[in-house]
């Protein structure tokens, strides 16, 4: 996919950055901060179950294409960002720069186990 049609982004969402700032006793916390708002498709690509600490948890993978974005050239920064659309949070775990051409590229993510 070397183009991307008008009509195939049709979800607004926010690209984030996690940020630690210090709370008033001076204790470190993490918060996230926009990096941007773009337009994306969002697929799932697959689901599965997890037991963690005695609790199932559902885990759906999904496949989010977005217009290429200087943010995503860096694949240890990558790994740190979420996207958000409405309520839903999405953890990247890569971002794939189809044909290194610096035009369409696919975050794969993953939702439901963490909060990104």
């Amino acid at each position: 996919m070397s183009a991307i049609g008008a009509g195939q982004l049709n979800h607004r969402v926010r690209i984030q950055r996690p940020i630690v700032s210090k709370d008033m006793l001076g204790a470190p916390t993490q918060g996230w901060t926009d990096v941007g708002t773009v337009w994306a498709d969002i697929q799932p690509i697959s689901g599965r179950e997890a037991r963690i600490a005695d609790r199932v948890a559902a885990e759906v993978t999904h496949q989010i294409t977005v217009r290429f974005q200087d943010a995503f050239s860096a694949p240890k920064a990558v790994a740190q960002l979420r996207v958000l659309y409405r309520s839903r949070v999405f953890a990247i775990h890569a971002a794939l720069n189809e044909d290194e051409a610096n035009v369409v590229v696919t975050l794969l993510a993953s939702e439901g186990l963490r909060d990104g």
